[in-house]
């Protein structure tokens, strides 16, 4: 089963990232880099990326010649995604195991970050029948 593992923050917590120590900055990285390189090894790594960040965001609809037109920066924006990972798991239980992990990454002076991962199955190769069964 796939799943994709978001997360999210606040701008406020950018701003904190962005101040973090760079010997904080690199013990996280590192950690991510770690877990990356362990769940490509076990197979359950499908795909990882950060994202760049929200100021450079863009929301895009399609004119009504089918032409691109932006909107954004929107900074005033509750929370941002930040990055994800996809992972191909036995269970839900797995998908949460390596969530909480992403969750307690280290923070400045290593504390966990305790930073909200969101967990939703994918629906490659699915029909609709879940998002049936949840609205009945």
């Amino acid at each position: 089963m796939k799943y994709i593992l978001m997360m999210a923050g606040t701008k406020a917590g950018v701003d904190a990232y962005r101040a973090w120590s760079q010997s904080d900055i690199q013990a996280h990285l590192a950690f991510l880099k770690n877990l990356n390189k362990e769940l490509s090894e076990a197979g359950e790594l499908v795909a990882n990326e950060p994202l760049a960040a929200p100021d450079q965001a863009k929301l895009v609809r399609a004119g009504k010649d089918g032409t691109p037109i932006t909107d954004g920066v929107f900074l005033e924006a509750k929370e941002f995604l930040l990055g994800y990972w996809i992972v191909d798991v036995e269970s839900p239980e797995r998908a949460y195991e390596i969530a909480a992990r992403l969750s307690a990454g280290p923070g400045p002076g290593g504390v966990p970050t305790n930073m909200p991962i969101e967990v939703r199955q994918t629906m490659s190769g699915r029909t609709e029948e879940p998002l049936r069964r949840q609205n009945n």
